[in-house]
């Protein structure tokens, strides 16, 4: 029987880790508690990643390039209404799906590994870039710049209060009050 490809065994790794990460902190789980989970020997895993910082930024490329790749694929479809209202209103539902595990990768990279911080701050910029640049064929008058980063600590801001568990923030009404006042910033710009 022929070996597993690599990027069968990257994904397991990351799934297994995404999986552990629900119902744990990355401190408390070990690696050999992910090659478990991913049914893989220590010495696989170890081969893929050194790490468990090396498995958080696996996680966070993947979750940041499947976001880039989709976030494209829509502001590009002509038959989609994109205008900024609609724009604002995707980017803040997909930024909100797996709250738990953002979480995780925003607290491991505030953290002291430098290295870990400087890779994630990467993937941020570039995602920054792609929305401002889509927000900038949509509307004039206002730093498309700024409008992007605002999406981002906006999307940032509610998974803390997911994690926080509170009850009194309703995150579907929040994205509906952003979406109504986008709407209106459109109309206004």
């Amino acid at each position: 029987m022929a070996a597993p490809r690599q990027d069968n065994v990257n994904d397991k790794i990351l799934d297994a880790t995404e999986l552990l990460l629900k119902d744990s902190s990355i401190d408390s789980i070990s690696l050999a508690a992910i090659a478990k989970e991913a049914g893989i020997s220590k010495g696989t895993l170890y081969y893929h990643y050194k790490s468990k910082d090396d498995i958080l930024f696996g996680i966070a490329e993947r979750y940041l390039a499947q976001q880039y790749h989709e976030f494209y694929q829509w502001t590009e479809n002509a038959e989609k209404d994109t205008s900024l209202h609609r724009l604002y209103k995707y980017v803040l539902e997909r930024d909100f799906y797996e709250p738990t595990v953002r979480f995780q990768l925003i607290s491991s990279a505030s953290g002291s590994n430098e290295e870990l911080r400087r890779r994630i701050l990467e993937l941020y910029q570039k995602f920054q870039k792609a929305i401002a640049e889509k927000i900038a064929e949509r509307i004039q008058g206002v730093s498309a710049d700024y409008l992007a980063w605002l999406a981002l600590l906006i999307s940032d801001g509610m998974i803390v209060q997911a994690e926080l568990k509170n009850q009194s923030f309703d995150p579907e009404k929040f994205i509906a009050d952003t979406d109504n006042f986008m709407s209106w910033l459109e109309q206004h710009s």
